[in-house]
């Protein structure tokens, strides 16, 4: 069997194919060639009739229709994306990972795939999710080790990506579910601020929380992609930067993590400090399990309302976890509901306050609990995500590190609200020093 693992780096693909090197005839059959492959093991794509057939002929379409000077060509001209399975695209089904009837979840194709499409992307096909991208499992595996699972609800935009089926890929985040996936699949995952993508076309689970966001190899894919996908994208500033403040938000919120992720954390942070970073403790979230109480009250009540016409209609066809979220969302008032608001917003200043008091730029965290459960009936745990999904800030994942049975850990970056492209510029450099620290730790005869 072909190893399931792939590396194809968005930036260099996405040049060669706008400077004619390539053309978007061979990055489909380069796609389709790796899905048929490797597809029927990792179990990313929701299965197509057709896949290669359609694609080639939106190829050529593009290719005929599109600019021949190759300095007029978008950004993403020709390139291949997984697109996860609650994003409406036009001439596919959107099922959502559900039994539900595909004809019931119809609708307008989504404001992202729009902007895929102008920027010359190939929709290579749906992502499978966890159903309704609650936690619910799809059939995805995580292509370092099949037995374990890819995290969620994500898991097919980030195992597409981690086995080299394509080299973008949108998933979406309420909670955890595009920094997860992205340390337990070992690429890099990008949740923007709430709102900088629209959602607009996507099924929500809880719209206080859902937003969109990206997958690719490396942060120069995340931050090509970025600049296509986000509102309002500031290109890089003149001039130098500076290095970011990172903070460590010591506390009870930083004790929900793992011995592995922890030991590797602490490994990280030294990396990081030989580096040349300031790294500042910032004891944060004392309230924690309050803060998780809110989160879910407001969840729960959020994803029960969402669903209420199709479970109303269907609530024998929906899954057990999916079921209990909603039946929990019922017994959630409305008076409730608008007191975790109230709650929210505070917590969103008072995090807010705590960092600009420190000096902090960028938090840093595992991005999970530890590496994936050898468990295909969960997701895992999204407890390390919640805080930061709760304030609506932007997050970057990075692989960082491996766990004692070899599977990735990840690293998170947390930045402030509606600053995407610092927080972007900060990764780039944290994910230098990550690589760097690595080469020079690997064993010699593995470097290249």
């Amino acid at each position: 069997m072909t190893t399931l693992l792939g590396y194809r780096s968005l930036v260099r693909e996405a040049a060669a194919l706008r400077s004619g090197a390539s053309d978007p005839v061979d990055a489909v059959h380069r796609s389709c060639d790796r899905i048929d492959a490797v597809d029927p093991y990792v179990r990313a794509f929701v299965p197509e009739d057709g896949r290669r057939a359609r694609l080639l002929e939106a190829a050529r379409e593009l290719a005929a229709d599109g600019p021949s000077d190759p300095a007029a060509r978008p950004a993403l001209y020709g390139v291949p994306v997984g697109v996860k399975d609650i994003v409406h695209v036009d001439g596919l089904p959107t099922r959502a990972g559900s039994a539900l009837p595909p004809e019931e979840l119809g609708g307008a194709q989504a404001a992202v795939v729009e902007r895929l499409r102008a920027a010359g992307a190939l929709i290579a096909g749906k992502t499978v999710t966890a159903e309704f991208a609650v936690t619910a499992p799809g059939p995805t595996r995580n292509p370092h080790n099949p037995a374990h699972t890819p995290g969620g609800s994500s898991s097919g935009s980030a195992a597409a990506v981690a086995a080299g089926l394509v080299p973008l890929a949108i998933g979406t985040q309420t909670v955890g579910s595009m920094i997860r996936p992205a340390a337990y699949c070992g690429v890099v995952g990008f949740k923007p601020s709430y709102g900088r993508i629209p959602v607009g076309g996507v099924i929500p689970n809880a719209v206080s929380f859902d937003t969109l966001g990206c997958y690719a190899a490396d942060v120069a894919g995340i931050a090509l992609a970025g600049a296509v996908l986000c509102d309002g994208w500031e290109p890089d500033a003149d001039g130098p930067r500076r290095r970011p403040v990172l903070g460590v938000p010591a506390g009870p919120y930083l004790e929900r993590a793992g011995a592995e992720a922890l030991r590797a954390f602490e490994e990280q942070r030294a990396t990081l400090a030989a580096a040349g970073y300031e790294v500042r403790e910032v004891p944060v979230l004392d309230d924690f399990e309050q803060v998780v109480e809110q989160l879910f009250t407001m969840n729960r009540y959020e994803v029960a309302r969402a669903h209420a016409r199709w479970f109303g209609r269907y609530a024998d066809r929906y899954r057990e976890q999916t079921a209990a979220a909603i039946r929990r969302g019922h017994t959630i008032g409305d008076a409730d509901y608008e007191a975790a608001r109230v709650r929210r917003a505070a917590f969103r200043e008072r995090l807010a306050d705590d960092a600009a008091t420190a000096g902090i730029d960028l938090w840093i965290a595992p991005s999970a609990t530890g590496p994936a459960p050898a468990d295909l009936t969960t997701t895992g745990s999204s407890i390390m995500c919640l805080p930061w999904s709760n304030a609506g800030l932007p997050a970057v994942g990075l692989p960082a590190g491996r766990a004692a049975n070899g599977l990735p850990l990840g690293l998170q970056l947390v930045g402030a609200f509606g600053a995407d492209e610092e927080l972007l510029y900060g990764a780039a450099g944290v994910e230098r020093a990550l690589d760097g620290a690595a080469r020079a730790h690997a064993d010699p005869a593995d470097r290249p």
